[in-house]
């Protein structure tokens, strides 16, 4: 039994589909099938019942997935541990963040740090769900709440201010009511949080007209006219056609956490950007 084929296991048990395995993983569907099989046949069960909903572990399967996930873990371990001797500022560095965070935050530090260290390949992942620092499916992550998890090394980095925009020329609401104004909100899953209660609180007889989780979106649809928003302030303030709107007060801000695991933190390229990161970004 090989390590590359457990990882085909892994992949398959994570994403339920070939399809999305092998997406994950850089390999070809066939390759992954091909691979799985072979391994199903070198263990002499069925690790995975195949229906139209896609792959679920027999019991088999489910008993393979606790031990494969051990070995993982070592894996990774011995991977991380190599990497981190290196003391060249050369090679990959994955990094990841919301969306928004990378192109109007993060985005001039990388271009700087892409000018001073043009031997060091950067990949920036923006993705709606968290990624694995154990896994190393990014070396570096951004979030706006603490990690918990273990064998994480984090620090807070900064705070980030949030602010009320307008479409430039648009009818100004009264404070603490709202009423004949839009919103533009979080979409459902992320109702709740602070900044979308308090916009709901500031304009209590507002509707909201559109949701989204995507705060470019979001000041998209401010800077055409559909709605009131409530953005980061480098977003907000860095677009044409939407101002900020006065209601009295501002809505909470959210601190922004950036972490490492600590098997990477003598890690020369990770250690360059850190420090770049929070030089420029630090508050």
């Amino acid at each position: 039994m090989e390590w590359s084929d457990l990882r085909v296991f892994l992949g398959v048990a994570r994403e339920g589909s070939l399809g999305a395995a092998a997406r994950k993983l850089a390999q070809s569907q066939p390759t992954m099938g091909r691979r799985l099989r072979a391994l199903e046949a070198s263990v002499g069960q069925p690790l995975f019942q195949r229906t139209a909903a896609g792959f679920i572990l027999t019991d088999e399967g489910s008993a393979m997935l606790e031990h494969a996930e051990r070995i993982e873990e070592e894996v990774l371990a011995i991977e991380r541990r190599l990497a981190s001797g290196a003391q060249h500022v050369e090679g990959s560095l994955r990094v990841t963040c919301s969306d928004w965070f990378g192109a109007h935050v993060l985005s001039p530090v990388l271009a700087e740090f892409a000018s001073s260290h043009p031997r060091v390949d950067v990949e920036l992942l923006t993705e709606s769900r968290f990624l694995s620092l154990a896994r190393r499916e990014a070396d570096l992550a951004f979030r706006i709440r603490p990690f918990v998890e273990p064998d994480v090394v984090s620090r807070k980095l900064l705070h980030m201010p949030y602010r009320v925009y307008v479409r430039v020329g648009s009818p100004r609401p009264t404070a603490g009511d709202g009423a004949g104004h839009s919103l533009i909100g979080l979409e459902s899953g992320f109702s709740g949080t602070p900044d979308d209660s308090w916009l709901k609180h500031a304009l209590p007889n507002a509707r909201i007209s559109f949701r989204s989780n995507n705060r470019d979106v979001q000041a998209r649809m401010c800077q055409l006219g559909a709605g009131i928003a409530v953005l980061p302030q480098p977003l907000g303030d860095g677009l044409d056609g939407i101002e900020r709107l006065d209601l009295g007060s501002d809505p909470p801000g959210r601190d922004t956490w950036i972490a490492w695991h600590r098997d990477l933190r003598k890690l020369a390229r990770l250690r360059a950007f850190i420090d770049l990161v929070v030089a420029r970004l630090a508050v």
